[in-house]
């Protein structure tokens, strides 16, 4: 005899399992949804990270630079550059008392893969740090704004 389950299925035709194409575009629909919300929020705080970072190596030159200035009595000219924190500079004011190991193991880039900028003197303060930003040119608004150690944080 047959038994209730066989009965039930050989009156019913067999049903494909799977997601009809509503489904699937209901779901494409909640992802793009939440990426939209999502992708802006991460990538402003990477905005922020990396400007966070530049500050970060601001203050680690501004040490150094300190340091330097206490051992030669000025800072290194803007044609020395920051370099001259790291090694001894062959360039005219040449550093009396220059530390054997520097005054920076080496010079870090800043979050965007640039160097970072050094004049001295500069406008209004014996020296400046800054990053050019992510396009690596003056001016510009947003990642791509100008940092200066002396800017408002």
């Amino acid at each position: 005899m047959f038994n209730k389950t066989q009965v039930s299925s050989a009156k019913s035709p067999l049903r494909q399992a799977g997601f009809t194409l509503v489904e699937i575009m209901v779901v494409v629909i909640i992802i793009g949804l939440l990426a939209g919300i999502v992708v802006p929020n991460v990538m402003d705080n990477l905005d922020k990270a990396n400007v966070q970072k530049a500050r970060a190596d601001f203050s680690a030159i501004q040490t150094a630079l300190k340091l330097y200035r206490i051992d030669n009595f000025n800072f290194p000219t803007t044609e020395q550059g920051l370099e001259a924190l790291v090694t001894k500079t062959s360039i005219a004011p040449v550093p009396r008392n220059f530390k054997s190991s520097g005054y920076l193991d080496s010079l870090s880039k800043d979050p965007w893969g640039n160097d970072y900028q050094y004049m001295s003197p500069a406008d209004g303060h014996e020296y400046d740090i800054y990053s050019l930003g992510a396009d690596g040119v003056t001016g510009g608004e947003g990642q791509n704004a100008d940092i200066s150690v002396w800017d408002e944080q």
